[in-house]
């Protein structure tokens, strides 16, 4: 017997013993659509939707093995929603922890700045004259910080 998916329009070879008169839900195996598949409707209406070469090679034809499930499904079952639409929440993106490790990689990039300016500061205050005096004034205010922080403690 020759299935047609009713999503995607691809054809399979199946064995007709594995399919009851009553009918079985099928699951194409290309794009795993699953659909409700009665012999007695869908062989008239194949006919009347295409002409079916019996002359086409097999290898054309892509076949699929069904398993048969062990109770038959009517269609009073398919038509049950047997799920529950959720809604996401997302969640907040800073958390405390993600807070502290960018302070903390704020601070150690900083004081490698620091480091770095201070090592160069020769060749950085012949490159930008008026360097010293602002260099001087930021490295004041470290000092003052430091300070305040000691008294705090």
């Amino acid at each position: 017997m020759i299935i047609e998916c009713i999503s995607c329009s691809k054809k399979f070879t199946v064995n007709s013993d594995l399919i009851p008169s009553t009918g079985r839900t099928i699951q194409c195996g290309s794009c795993n659509h699953v659909w409700f598949f009665d012999p007695k409707n869908s062989i008239s209406e194949s006919r009347k939707k295409t002409k079916i070469d019996i002359k086409t090679p097999k290898s054309n034809l892509i076949s699929e093995n069904i398993k048969p499930k062990t109770k038959p499904i009517s269609n009073k079952n398919i038509s049950e929603k047997n799920y529950e639409i959720t809604e996401y929440k997302s969640k907040s993106n800073l958390s405390f922890a993600k807070f502290l490790s960018y302070l903390l990689v704020f601070v150690i990039s900083f004081i490698a700045l620091i480091i770095i300016i201070d090592t160069f500061k020769s060749p950085l205050y012949e490159l930008f004259p008026n360097l010293e005096l602002i260099m001087f004034s930021f490295f004041e205010i470290l000092k003052d910080i430091q300070l305040f922080t000691k008294d705090l403690f």
